[in-house]
Order: C-alpha cells, then sequence, then structure tokens
C-alpha cells in the first residue's frame, strides 16, 4: 500500500497570531477516526511559534515526545528540573511515563519552526525522563541521518522507548537514497522542501506518503528536497 496525503489535506490549526500548525494526524480539536496513528505514531506536527510566545506549563503521561527544531530556538523546563534552550538542529525525548509536565516558549524576537512527534511507548509505567542532543543534521547532503530512534545499536542519538527511529534526509536534483525495510514495517515520508518521487508517486513540499508492506523506499529528488521519513512497526502497541 501507497497512500499519497497532499498538503492540502492536512489540518491546519491556528492559535491567535502565535501559533501555526500543520497536523498529520488527529490532534486537539481535528478528529478523523480513520487518521488517528500510523503503528506507533500517535501524532505528527509541523509548527510556527512567534516571538515571545508559546505553551505554558501542561502535563503529558504515557507517550514518547520528540521534537526537532529546524529554526529558531525553544526553551524547555519542566517538572524534572531541565531548563534548556534548544536551537536548529538539536532534538529532544521525553519520556512522559507515569506524568510530568513541561512548557516550551519561544523568548526571542524571531519565529521558531519546529516538528513534534508522538509515539506510544513499548511499555507503560516508565519513570519520567529527558534527553536532549545536537544532532547536527541539517547539512546533510543526499543521506538519511536518524535523528532519534529505539534502536540501541544507533550511538549518538537520543533513545526513545519505541521500536521506530525518524531520520531526516536529504537528496540533490536527480539524486536518490534507497531505503532498505520490511514487510513487517510501515514508512512515512514528510516532504520538508523541494519536490520528490517516493516510490514512483510525485510529491512536493509538505505532502506526506505513507507505505505498508514494501522492501525498499525509493527516494528521488525531481529538485533538490529535504524530507522526514518515519519507520515504525506495522502491529499497533499492544501492551
Amino acid at each position: 500500500m501507497i497512500k499519497l496525503i497532499p498538503a492540502s489535506e492536512h489540518h491546519n490549526a491556528r492559535v491567535g497570531d502565535w501559533l501555526d500548525s500543520r497536523y498529520l494526524f488527529s490532534f486537539a480539536d481535528y478528529y478523523d477516526p480513520a487518521n488517528v496513528q500510523f503503528g506507533p505514531l500517535r501524532a505528527f506536527n509541523h509548527e510556527w511559534i512567534k516571538g515571545h510566545n508559546g505553551f505554558p506549563q501542561h502535563p503529558h503521561a504515557e507517550m514518547e515526545v520528540v521534537t526537532v527544531v529546524m529554526d529558531g530556538e525553544l526553551t524547555h523546563k519542566d517538572s524534572l528540573h531541565n531548563e534548556v534552550v534548544l536551537k536548529a538542529g538539536d532534538v529532544q525525548r521525553m519520556t512522559s511515563g507515569t506524568g510530568f509536565t513541561h512548557s516550551e516558549t519561544n523568548d526571542t524576537d524571531n519565529d521558531t519552526e519546529l516538528l513534534q512527534l508522538w509515539f506510544l511507548p513499548n511499555k507503560r509505567g516508565l519513570a519520567p525522563s529527558y534527553e536532549h542532543m545536537n544532532v547536527d543534521f541539517l547539512d546533510a547532503k543526499d543521506k538519511l541521518v536518524p535523528v532519534v530512534t529505539g534502536q540501541k545499536v544507533l550511538e549518538n542519538v537520543p533513545f526513545i522507548n519505541s521500536n521506530s527511529t525518524v531520520y531526516y534526509g536529504h537528496v540533490s536534483q536527480g539524486g536518490g537514497i534507497d531505503f532498505k525495510t520490511f514487510k513487517i514495517r510501515k514508512t512515512l515520508v514528510y516532504v520538508l522542501s523541494g519536490s520528490m518521487l517516493i516510490n514512483n508517486v510525485e510529491t512536493d513540499r509538505n505532502d506526506q506518503v505513507r507505505l505498508e508492506n514494501q522492501d525498499i523506499v525509493s527516494l528521488h529528488g525531481n529538485a533538490e528536497a529535504t524530507f522526514i521519513l518515519v519507520d515504525v512497526p506495522a502491529t499497533e502497541v499492544n501492551y
């Protein structure tokens, strides 16, 4: 199965004049029973936060929350006493587990662009924990760079409690990457910029493609393109 979801079909949410979000899955006030999750991937939001705005302290539980900063800065504060300023190229992982609270604010004069992905954990009742790292992925050329993973064989990458991996990718115009997968896995590709062929499906900026029952995901640049690839197990989380 290969399913193209064009950018025009994503749910766009605005909060006042300070937050612009694109939801790839049901989230907040948007609910589509046919679009709740993809394997353990429960949320994928592309967000822009205006300067001197953000999310006040709020709770999470039983979720692996991943934030990837694409541009600008994001200040994170949480009930575990972490206080961190994340910058472009930084990735943070929050295991909310039995419950914790945090805030995310843009304390600068400029916009902040980020991606936030939520994964159902592979085990309930985990102790809350936090990790962040500069993964230095934004300068990648014609390759995939893992930015967060549940595979312990991948080093120098934040670890999530989910059998999933998120990659940042780049292809030059005319260039290509083959991502080897298995029929017991699913793949989601979200185009950040440019245009691509994904297993011969034409895509443009902010389109997504969901693939199942594949052996190879072929990524070809019609023009120079950047993208996020999410590799997840095909079976739903079952505690």
